[in-house]
């Protein structure tokens, strides 16, 4: 489902680094973020949501780029 604030994301299994481009062009890394999160924002109705609601207030991020 296209959001009006996250482009795409990336996710790294091996170091569970969730890294998400927003439609801004900005790219954060999300650290230990397990798969079942990285599920679950897959699916997520509002990727915008989810990310405001379960992935920004739970994970440890840094702006990439």
């Amino acid at each position: 489902m296209p959001s009006s604030v996250v482009n795409n994301f990336i996710y790294f299994p091996e170091t569970e680094i969730l890294r998400i481009i927003y439609q801004s062009g900005a790219v954060y890394d999300y650290f230990k973020v397990p798969l079942h999160i990285i599920e679950n924002f897959g699916k997520a109705s509002s990727r915008a949501k989810y990310l405001n609601k379960v992935i920004k207030p739970r994970f440890r991020y840094k702006k990439v780029k």
